[in-house]
């Protein structure tokens, strides 16, 4: 039993100084960076597997290998495993391989600093406002990574984010329970010293803080007996594929063990979570989910009613959730596209229910809406765009938010870009969130599974 006394009421009390978002939300700064080289992350990872002879290079080619055709290594699932009507599905939706695949025959540890296939992490990421309102777990801790040839051949690129969903140490104490995380996070705003941050946020990572594990767990990324925590990718390695879209992908580690023993760590492609698959938007759709999917849509509009872009949010099913965000203008991905400019029975249940809600929105708003919570839209589809309301939603620096391509100096340091979309609206609301938290004033939310924050994606 943890008998650890409940300290959230003193803590609470405790005055310190401003949040400084690049602080304590996210740390692009390249001098922090340096301390997580994407070896150290696998090598963690494997070690933590008990699978006898796995290596991080193996791990990392099994990876790629999913998005080859069969048989390629013969080391765990490909991109054509399952086939409907001689086309790669996965969760019943369309799945394509891609060249990414290609890095199944690279060793990106090798060489690091001249390497062109070396993941070089570009940001580390603060989600505390992912928590669930029933505090499971603790919200979502990240390291980004890019593909170093992306840095000068914009048509080569490939970037990694590392999401681990960390547990809760004391969920006794529900939201309470998560308070050093959310301390050990405020704290770094009161450090000037890049390299003491460094060293803090390389011990939380990699070897955890007192009472709570480092977040470079494989429990943290999908092998745990919940499932949580994933590694997303953005992809677009085009440079011999003309017209090639970027493609947004999620995978999840997968051990295999019987007993005390283990014989596989795999990273294996999973649906995108949160992410509908465009085809269901479409009214003459004959996909055996597109009823279900459109009803459950209206549940989604007041949600996607709100009155500012920080405010907006949905919660689909996993059953609708596409297989790879497709992000070009014409793609399975673009809901405004799928939904089409016919009236539809599906146009007029949404005006239906605005028109309950009282509001002046149309149903293109709200699909436009949507599609800015995607993974497409979000990096691509919404720059710029008119979501009704007088809302314009934000752009990303072209298909990111952090680049690997821009660099400014801030205080001596040489630090990445963010877009004007995570700096200006996504940051200030998770930066309150964390206030809020810390302040003892965090509402909680409709449903006990809803975010604290608020919003699922981004």
């Amino acid at each position: 039993m943890d008998l650890e006394p409940d300290i959230s009421d003193e803590s609470a009390a405790v005055t310190r100084p401003p949040l400084e978002s690049r602080r304590s939300l996210i740390a692009t700064e390249q001098v922090v960076l340096a301390r997580f080289p994407l070896a150290r992350v696998f090598d963690q990872l494997v070690a933590q597997s008990g699978v006898p002879g796995l290596t991080s290079l193996a791990l990392f080619q099994q990876w790629w290998d999913t998005q080859n055709p069969g048989p390629g290594l013969g080391a765990g699932p490909h991109c054509d495993d399952v086939l409907e009507q001689g086309e790669p599905v996965l969760g019943g939706y369309p799945y394509s391989c891609r060249p990414e695949g290609a890095q199944a025959r690279v060793d990106p540890f090798v060489d690091p600093g001249t390497n062109p296939n070396e993941l070089v992490p570009i940001a580390l990421v603060n989600r505390f406002d992912l928590t669930p309102g029933d505090a499971s777990n603790c919200g979502e801790y990240r390291i980004v990574y890019a593909r170093r040839a992306g840095m000068t051949d914009a048509r080569d690129r490939n970037l990694v984010i590392v999401e681990a969903i960390l547990d809760n140490p004391h969920p006794q104490q529900g939201l309470k329970g998560c308070r050093k995380i959310v301390e050990f996070w405020a704290d770094l705003s009161a450090i000037t010293d890049p390299l003491e941050r460094a060293d803090r946020l390389e011990g939380f990572f990699f070897e955890g803080i007192p009472s709570v594990d480092p977040v470079i767990r494989i429990e943290h990324l999908g092998a745990g007996s919940t499932g949580r925590g994933q590694v997303r990718t953005n992809q677009f390695m085009a440079s011999q594929t003309p017209g090639l879209p970027w493609s947004l992908r999620e995978f999840k580690l997968q051990r295999t063990c019987t007993g005390a023993s283990c014989t596989a760590l795999r990273l294996v492609p999973v649906p995108l979570k949160n992410n509908p698959w465009g085809g269901l938007f479409r009214s003459d759709s004959t996909h055996p989910q597109a009823a279900a999917f459109q009803a459950a849509f209206i549940d989604q509009v007041e949600a996607l009613a709100a009155e500012t872009i920080a405010d907006l949010d949905v919660d689909f099913p996993p059953q609708f959730n596409t297989a790879q965000a497709q992000a070009s203008a014409s793609g399975e991905n673009n809901y405004l596209a799928q939904f089409g400019t016919e009236p539809s029975p599906f146009r007029s249940a949404i005006a239906a229910r605005l028109a309950a809600l009282g509001s002046t929105l149309t149903p293109d708003d709200i699909v436009a809406r949507a599609q800015a919570l995607s993974c497409a839209g979000c990096h691509r589809l919404n720059n710029n765009l008119a979501i009704g309301a007088g809302l314009i939603f934000p752009s990303a620096l072209g298909f990111v938010h952090v680049s690997e391509r821009d660099t400014e100096v801030v205080d001596g340091e040489v630090r990445f870009v963010l877009s004007n979309a995570l700096a200006d609206e996504f940051l200030p609301k998770r930066e309150q969130v964390m206030q809020d938290y810390l302040d003892d004033k965090l509402k909680k939310p409709k449903k006990v599974s809803d975010p604290i924050g608020g919003k699922r994606v981004h």
